[in-house]
């Protein structure tokens, strides 16, 4: 909104900064930063007093975990409150990649809300039905990578490699749909530590904010031997919205965790991810960069894969960092040492810039 306001009037000096985009990537993880520690306490005083009991805790889960019920979840709206005020008052909201990510994240957002709503109206862990979860998701993800991929060729991109694609035609829709999808349900399913997933999906967005950034430079972009698509230097905005409002929840989510992402949170910021990945033409960046996710989901694949067939566990308790509680690690430990990883990771995805 002020992005278009400086356009109209043609600011001048001091607010002639809101067209540049790093300054407003600057302002707006800052405005959703403060909105965030803002609302925080009333937000969760809310949440407590309108859920009771919290979260329903699983039974079958580390016994640990027993002693956060009580916690309220939902904390994703917070989260999600932070991210679009801060990004209606700085982004260009003319440009298509926004409005496909944010119906991304605002539509996963509701889809983890209802499972929310459900799981704590009716004191069970389980929520609505993964059937019904992922066809909504697809849809969402669908109608975003349509909107993404009428701006943008259908290469998948290798990274490593300069200028190297793979041309997938119309299939390309699905795949977007699929790393969309993906992105949402692994962050989802690493969100089981107090600020396991948060620091991750920050770390991710802190990094995706610098490719999407030189994405949309043609002279960076040229430079570095990676696809240019104009307009996407826009997200890297949207990626400082998701770091400041990231970082207020992370506050309160530190343990002990005074209030839970859930679903509403961890399905929109993966979604997030995912479609910010897909419109900067960087997917298989995001699988190295987002390994954590990866990491997650399938050790939660392989462990129902083989006890199906088998009868046996590969884990002693998936997702894999509930594997690492079962060993004795500390709920701390696990965490800080999962963190150590994703910047690692977030390190190695960048070096795929310089490589090529």
């Amino acid at each position: 909104m002020l992005y278009l306001l400086a356009e109209y009037f043609n600011f001048e000096g001091l607010f002639n900064l809101v067209r540049y985009q790093t300054a407003r990537a600057g302002a707006t993880l800052l405005t959703a930063l403060l909105i965030g520690l803002l609302i925080g306490p009333r937000f969760i005083d809310m949440l407590r007093v309108r859920q009771g009991k919290g979260q329903p805790i699983r039974e079958d889960g580390p016994q640990t975990h027993l002693a956060k019920v009580g916690t309220p979840t939902m904390g994703g709206l917070m989260i999600l409150v932070s991210l679009f005020i801060s990004m209606m008052l700085w982004m260009d909201l003319s440009n298509p990649f926004i409005w496909a990510c944010l119906a991304v994240t605002g539509g996963f957002g509701l889809i983890g809300f209802l499972d929310d709503y459900d799981k704590v109206s009716k004191a069970s862990h389980k929520g609505v039905s993964g059937r019904t979860r992922l066809l909504f998701e697809f849809i969402v993800a669908g109608a975003a990578s349509w909107i993404i991929v009428s701006q943008i060729n259908t290469f998948v991109y290798v990274p490593f490699i300069n200028d190297f694609g793979v041309e997938l035609g119309p299939f390309y829709y699905v795949f977007a749909a699929f790393v969309i999808v993906g992105a949402g349900n692994a962050v989802n399913l690493t969100d089981g530590l107090d600020g396991l997933a948060t620091m991750p999906v920050i770390i991710a967005a802190g990094t995706f904010a610098i490719i999407a950034y030189l994405v949309g430079r043609v002279d960076y972009s040229e430079y570095l031997g990676i696809p240019h698509v104009a307009g996407a230097g826009e997200l890297a905005i949207m990626c400082a919205a998701i770091i400041g409002a990231g970082l207020a929840f992370l506050w309160f989510n530190a343990p002990p965790a005074a209030v839970f992402m859930g679903d509403t949170g961890s399905l929109a910021l993966g979604g997030a991810l995912g479609a910010i990945a897909v419109a900067t033409h960087h997917e298989v960046v995001l699988a190295i960069v987002g390994g954590l996710f990866v990491f997650e989901a399938l050790s939660v694949i392989i462990q129902v894969f083989w006890f199906k067939r088998t009868g046996k566990r590969v884990f002693r308790m998936a997702p894999i960092h509930h594997h690492f509680e079962q060993l004795g690690w500390s709920e701390s430990k696990v965490v800080i040492r999962f963190w150590i990883v994703a910047i690692v990771l977030a390190l190695l995805g960048l070096a795929t810039l310089k490589l090529r």
